[in-house]
Parts: structure tokens; C-alpha cells; sequence
């Protein structure tokens, strides 16, 4: 999935991560390209690629559980996801 809660209300992106945890409690596997904070919360396990965009891009820069990233100060996405939750 590209970006699933793209033009979804908040309250939409909740009723989405928890049809996703359900898929995943029944043995499903969900792959998606994501920005959004509250789907990166809710995996369980991510792949941040970078550093950057486009020719800057395509690297693994992490592989492991959203609160192993978790304010990482040298990771967008860690860093993010710590602002987010408010670490």
C-alpha cells in the first residue's frame, strides 16, 4: 500500500490501523509506504529507507520495531515518531 491514509480524516487513520492489526492477528502480511505517525506506531516491524529521495534514496537506514526508532536524533523517521509521542 502507497500512502494509505492519504486525505483520510485522523479518526479514519485509527479505524485503519486497527483493520491492519487485525489482518496482521489473523496472519496477514501488510507491506505500505507510509508518513503517517500513527500507522508507523501501530507496525510491527519497519524499514526506513534514505537518506533522502530519489537518487539520494534507496538505502536501508533502519530495520527493526517502531520503538527501537523511536527518537532516534539521526533518523527523519525516528525523530518524527518522537516528536509525535512526544519524547
Amino acid at each position: 500500500l502507497d500512502e494509505p491514509e492519504a486525505g483520510l480524516h485522523p479518526a479514519d487513520v485509527a479505524e485503519l490501523a486497527t483493520l491492519f492489526a487485525d489482518l496482521a492477528r489473523q496472519g496477514s502480511t501488510i507491506l505500505m509506504a507510509t508518513h503517517s505517525e500513527p500507522l508507523i506506531a501501530a507496525a510491527d516491524h519497519l524499514v526506513e529507507l534514505g537518506p533522502g529521495g530519489g537518487p539520494d534514496g534507496g538505502r536501508a537506514l533502519f530495520c527493526g520495531t517502531p520503538w527501537e526508532l523511536l527518537g532516534r536524533k539521526n533518523s527523519p523517521t525516528g525523530k518524527a515518531l518522537g516528536e509525535w509521542r512526544g519524547v
